[in-house]
């Protein structure tokens, strides 16, 4: 495969196929979790360690994995490294593990992961699903920390609020004020129809980019030979 398809594979999980976005997968932590920005990296940072490792396990498995199992075989392999995300971080950055509570260890049935596990990692070589579970990785975790940055500015009036918790140098107070105090934040917006506005709102500018009509090549100017 050349280096430009799998640059493609790498980069089509950010904006093409979005998961979120474009193929509308993950919209329960979507919503759930995106009320701070640093808790949208947190997820998205968890569900990437577990695409990538998950399309690299079952694409190497997918040869010797029966297909009448695969299922199953595809929900234990991503449990496996759920588990191991969720003890990483609870030892390590309990702050998160309260923050996104029960939707960090319900990874394991994420639509996203599964899905990619089905159509993409079963079907293809190790590099390949690599570069799609780093993808689509990026792909959510971009969409994650852009909807919870529009959801804390306007519904708390600050920014990257509990980063502390993911970089404990920062101190666990730490917070960019983004609109002053003395300003009434819109709190609809922490809200779950806050959380379905902004999402509705994303993804009608994702189909937008996506399906724009490109503008017709200048035509060819002068007569028939």
């Amino acid at each position: 495969m050349s280096n430009n398809s799998k640059l493609s594979i790498l980069t089509n999980g950010i904006l093409n196929e979005n998961p979120v976005l474009r193929l509308v997968l993950g919209t329960c932590p979507t919503l759930a979790v995106t009320t701070m920005a640093s808790n949208g990296i947190g997820m998205g940072l968890a569900a990437t360690f577990v695409l990538l490792c998950s399309n690299v396990a079952i694409s190497a498995l997918r040869k010797i994995i029966p297909d009448q199992v695969r299922i199953p075989c595809f929900i234990t392999v991503i449990a496996g490294f759920v588990s191991l995300v969720q003890m990483l971080v609870k030892a390590y950055v309990p702050d998160l593990d309260t923050a996104l509570g029960v939707y960090l260890p319900l990874i394991v049935v994420n639509c996203i992961i599964l899905g990619r596990a089905e159509m993409f990692a079963s079907k293809h070589g190790v590099v390949d699903s690599a570069l799609d579970g780093i993808g689509m990785g990026i792909g959510f975790t971009i969409t994650l920390t852009i909807m919870g940055s529009i959801r804390e500015i306007l519904g708390s009036g600050t920014w990257m609020s509990g980063l502390g918790s993911l970089i404990p140098a920062l101190g666990s107070d730490f917070a960019i004020r983004v609109i002053p105090e003395s300003i009434d934040s819109f709190s609809l917006m922490t809200s779950a129809p806050g959380g379905f506005f902004v999402f509705g709102v994303m993804m009608a500018g994702a189909t937008w980019l996506t399906t724009r009509p490109k503008k017709n090549a200048p035509a060819v100017e002068g007569g028939n030979a």
